[in-house]
Parts: structure tokens; C-alpha cells; sequence
């Protein structure tokens, strides 16, 4: 599909409704048309309850379930639909992959690996893990800019290193680490990789057979999916030995009063009644990502983000946190106003209808590294249009007036 900005702008409903400049796309993005009427239709036409009824109805939901684990394993580039396990979302999957994974296959003296740049999501799971098994929690330190050079990840690695948890990209300075020599570097030690891709799969191609990592965690929501839908990836050979994170309703085989045989993978992970509408929500949204094209999103991210970058580095008491080139923030611009509160700054611009995010982002560590306590965060998506973005500096730009600075 050629790049067409009135009929992308015009696919997501929100804008129709909001007179609002939407620059939190890392928190959750807006969903198009097609991914609303995917539910809507599920709702309408295929509703009932999916895996368990064996009339017509029940088996076209179980079909347009089974289609979307079908989208979802082609999108990423999963062997298998059964490596796909759907779940609420990211954190979740994360949670699923400490509980069934880290509980039970760690022990004292092993060492879990995690970067300094994780979200809470990707931290406090093997934070419990390293409790209940003895085992040490270890950081794989950043540079300020947020890349990892190799002598961090000597300082990291040991012998002992059984587990390493890292983002794609980070949340809060939009760096891309490098995953296949992290990956490369764990194997090596026989450690498996837990990957967290809430932050890239709606910005880049995303590709599991090539990262080879052991897990992989997203949202549909950060994916312009619907809320309340998530996928992790897990290679065949761990979700076998795995054993099941919730139990009871259709997650079995069969149950007696002594004991159950669980059901085969995925379903083994899937325990009581299923988000079918969220899934097919979650396909229709990957669909349409597809159908704008890899080429555009990242072109326009890039432009975007660069305009944006450049300019702030312009205004007077503006830091933004992270790397000096655009290519470095994956359309996310975290940034901190001399003598502001971010909260004040994220209040401010809302007066102006611009919707960006303030806090700690979930990632105080990163934050405390940094020698920030909090910071203000802009994040684009290719529905984002250079108007938007020069609204939003022109209205940057008066904030420390607005807070009675003079300049």
C-alpha cells in the first residue's frame, strides 16, 4: 500500500473524536477501524466460547483463534503455531516465563542476567525467580547513550550465567540493544535468552528463527492491537518441560481426583476462558501494519523523530536523555526541562492537546542510573504527521516562560 497520510490518519477513529496531538505511542498506540470492527465482527458473528463446544458456532471460534496463533507465529517467524502462547500481555508472558521457566529449572548459585535498561515487567518476575531459587540476580550496565558495548557484557557474563532477560528496545531511550550477540554470548553458555519485545514488534521486523532467542514477550496493545491480548514465544523444547503457570479449565487432558494430564502446548498455557475476540483483534492488527509496509513505518519514524530530536536540542533547558542520533531512539525522546517538573511539563502540553507521558516510566533503575528521578517522554508512530511535531516544539519551547523562567 503506497503512503497515503489523510487515508492512514483517517483508518484510526480516535482522531475523528479527540482534538489530541498523541505522542504516547510507547505507553499504548491507537487502533485503526479494522482492528476494532476484527472484534466487533468476532462478537457478532463467531461468539462463543472457543476449544469446547463441538457445534458449528463453537468451532468457527476455535477456528478464528487458531487462524490468528497462525498470523501471529507467521509475523514473528516462529517454527510452529504451538510455540505461540496467548496471555493478557507482555507482562504476563514475562511473569508466565519466570514462574514455569525461572522457578523451576534455576537453582542457587546460577546467575540471572538483566539489563539496567528493563522495564519493571522484565525485572521484578526474575527479581522473584532469584528469591525462590537462590539464585543471583546480575545487571548488564548500559552507556549513557543506552548502547552495550562488549566489555559490559565480559563484566556480566560468568560461567555461572543460566538466564539473561534484556529488551529489544528500551522505553525510556528508545536504544535498540544487540540481541544477537547478547544471544550468541548466553548460548555459549548454555543460558537462555528471555526477550522482551513490547517496544519493537510495532517498529521493526521482528524475527525469533534469526534472534534465536529462547522467549519472547509482547503486547497487542503497543502494536495497535487491542488492549488485553498478548503473545509469548517460547521454543518447543522449553514450553514441553514447562510445567502449566494457571490451572483449570481447559488447559487439561483429562483430571481425577488425585491428580490431571495436562493438555498439549499451546493449550497447556491457556488456562480458562480465552481473549478470542482480542486475538482476532491482535491478527487484524498485524494485518494492517503489513499493509503500510516496513519501508514506510521506519521512514517516517525516522523523519519524524529526527525533526523532533534536532529541534530540541535547539530550545534552551531542554535535555533529552540517550544518544545524539535519531537512529538510536526508535521514535522515543525522553527528555527532562531545566527548573520543571516533568509532571508540570506532561500538564502543560496537555493544555495544548499534546498527550505525552511523565514519570519514571517503569524503569527506576535505569532512571537512577542515569541520575534522573523522572522524566517527560514523547514517543511517535508513523500515524504522527511534521505538523504535530512542530505544534509540539513550538509549545516546548514556552514552558519555562510559562513556569515564570526568563530566558
Amino acid at each position: 500500500m503506497a503512503w497515503n497520510e489523510t487515508a492512514h490518519r483517517e483508518a484510526f477513529p480516535i482522531f475523528k473524536h479527540q482534538p489530541v496531538i498523541y505522542l504516547d505511542h510507547a505507553a499504548t498506540s491507537q487502533r485503526p477501524d479494522c482492528v476494532l470492527e476484527a472484534e466487533r465482527a468476532f462478537y457478532e458473528k463467531q461468539n462463543a466460547n472457543p476449544l469446547r463446544g463441538l457445534y458449528e458456532l463453537a468451532v468457527e471460534a476455535t477456528e478464528a483463534y487458531e487462524e490468528a496463533r497462525r498470523t501471529v507465529r507467521q509475523w514473528i517467524h516462529a517454527a510452529l503455531p504451538e510455540e505461540i502462547i496467548f496471555t493478557r500481555n507482555a507482562t504476563e508472558s514475562l511473569n508466565l516465563a519466570a514462574y514455569s521457566y525461572g522457578r523451576h529449572f534455576l537453582k542457587e548459585g546460577d546467575e540471572i542476567v538483566v539489563s539496567i535498561l528493563e522495564h519493571h515487567s522484565n525485572l521484578l518476575p526474575w527479581q522473584m525467580a532469584a528469591e525462590e531459587t537462590g539464585a543471583k540476580l546480575v545487571f548488564l550496565e548500559c552507556e549513557p547513550d543506552g548502547s552495550i558495548p562488549p566489555e559490559r557484557m565480559e563484566e556480566a557474563f560468568s560461567e555461572r550465567t543460566k538466564l539473561v532477560a534484556v529488551t529489544h528496545v528500551s522505553n525510556v531511550l528508545g536504544s535498540t540493544l544487540p540481541v544477537e550477540e547478547i544471544v550468541r554470548r548466553a548460548h555459549a553458555r548454555s543460558a537462555v535468552v528471555v526477550l522482551d519485545a513490547a517496544q519493537s514488534v510495532a517498529h521493526m521486523p521482528v524475527d525469533v528463527t534469526k534472534l534465536d532467542v529462547d522467549f519472547m514477550a509482547f503486547s497487542g496493545h503497543k502494536m495497535m492491537g487491542p488492549m488485553g491480548i498478548g503473545v509469548l514465544y517460547g521454543k518447543k523444547k522449553w514450553l514441553e518441560m514447562m510445567p502449566p503457570f494457571l490451572r483449570g479449565g481447559e488447559m487439561i487432558d483429562s483430571v481425577s481426583r488425585t491428580g490431571a494430564v495436562f493438555a498439549p502446548i499451546p493449550h497447556k498455557f491457556e488456562a480458562g476462558t480465552v481473549h478470542a475476540a482480542g486475538a482476532v483483534g491482535l491478527a487484524a492488527a498485524i494485518r494492517f501494519l503489513q499493509s503500510v509496509g516496513w519501508e514506510t513505518i521506519q521512514e517516517r519514524e525516522h523523519r519524524l523523530t529526527a525533526y523532533a530530536l534536532e529541534e530540541m536540542k535547539k530550545i534552551p533547558g531542554i535535555r533529552v536523555l540517550g544518544s545524539e542520533k535519531a537512529e538510536n531512539h526508535c521514535g522515543i525522546l525522553s527528555f527532562t526541562v531545566d527548573g520543571v517538573h516533568p509532571h508540570d511539563v506532561a500538564s502543560i502540553l496537555d493544555a495544548d492537546h499534546i498527550a505525552v507521558r511523565a514519570g519514571h516510566h517503569c524503569a527506576q533503575p535505569l532512571l537512577d542510573y542515569l541520575k534522573v528521578s523522572s522524566a517527560a517522554r514523547a514517543s511517535l508512530a508513523f500515524y504522527n504527521t511534521e505538523e504535530e511535531i512542530r505544534h509540539f516544539l513550538d509549545c516546548l519551547k514556552q514552558i519555562r516562560r510559562k513556569m515564570g523562567y526568563v530566558e
